[in-house]
């Protein structure tokens, strides 16, 4: 019977991780980057329409998730809270190493929010350097938009700062005993209190949609790679088919050698 190579476990264990690769380059992989270059879209239209709009108070989004209103620009009226100021630790500013200023912010009747002033280099190769005082008294800034970044490991205290693995606004009010509104605020270049403005990201569509389609390539190429040699093994003389011998006209029956059994012949030929 032609089809009863089909069963051999090689070849169940062949078929099974060609269709679960397949099957995740399909339905994982490819709406991965798909969703990849819809996010990177999204940003580029939200920072876009930033720098075309005019700020507008911050008060009138606090009702509002700071994702859903990403990279708005905003004016924010109210005093610095020193006391609970952290450093984001291990980041990367144009290309080089940095940490960021992170102060609480307490609106003018309104809540406690989180405003990244920006960032400084550090110095002698991993300390925080002297940072600028935050002014006193009431200021008006006009900030972007930012949703807290997903890492929530505990500050820590280093160099005499309290620092943090991430810009999350959970976290520094946790070690500064503070209740701060989800989400902060970026500061744009010359706003009271800005160290250091931090670069708006590269407005480029990016590397993902390509991605998506190479990812679909593969799986096609994978299913149909199986479905060719599943048609070379069920035509005469595939390599998993019995033993040479006869068929019943008496004709010889060849079976065709595997990639691997000529291999092993041409090792174990003696060199001439």
């Amino acid at each position: 019977m032609r089809l009863k190579f089909l069963l051999q476990p090689g070849w169940l264990a062949l078929t099974l991780a060609v269709w679960v690769f397949a099957g995740a380059c399909f339905t994982l992989l490819a709406p991965w980057q798909f969703s990849r270059d819809a996010e990177r879209e999204a940003q580029n239209n939200a920072v876009t329409s930033s720098v075309r709009t005019d700020p507008v108070p911050v008060t009138t989004l606090l009702d509002r998730s700071n994702a859903d209103v990403e990279w708005r620009r905003v004016t924010l009226t109210g005093r610095y809270l020193p006391e609970g100021q952290a450093v984001a630790r291990l980041r990367t500013v144009q290309g080089e190493a940095a940490f960021e200023v992170l102060t609480p912010f307490q609106l003018v009747d309104g809540p406690v929010v989180l405003v990244d002033r920006g960032y400084v280099r550090p110095v002698n190769g991993i300390k925080v350097p002297d940072l600028k005082p935050v002014p006193t008294g009431d200021v008006t800034l006009t900030a972007l938009v930012r949703r807290d970044e997903s890492d929530t490991r505990d500050a820590f205290q280093e160099d005499r700062h309290r620092q943090v693995y991430s810009v999350n606004s959970a976290v520094v009010g946790r070690a500064a005993g503070l209740d701060i509104r989800p989400g902060y605020f970026q500061l744009t270049e010359g706003q009271p209190g800005v160290e250091a403005e931090l670069p708006l990201p590269k407005l480029d569509a990016g590397p993902f949609f390509s991605y998506a389609l190479q990812w679909i390539a593969f799986g096609a190429m994978a299913l149909g790679g199986w479905l060719y040699f599943t048609v070379r093994e069920i035509r005469p003389g595939g390599a998993l088919r019995e033993p040479d011998g006869e068929t019943p006209d008496g004709k010889t029956k060849v079976r065709r050698k595997s990639v691997a059994e000529l291999l092993a012949e041409d090792e174990a030929a003696p060199a001439r």
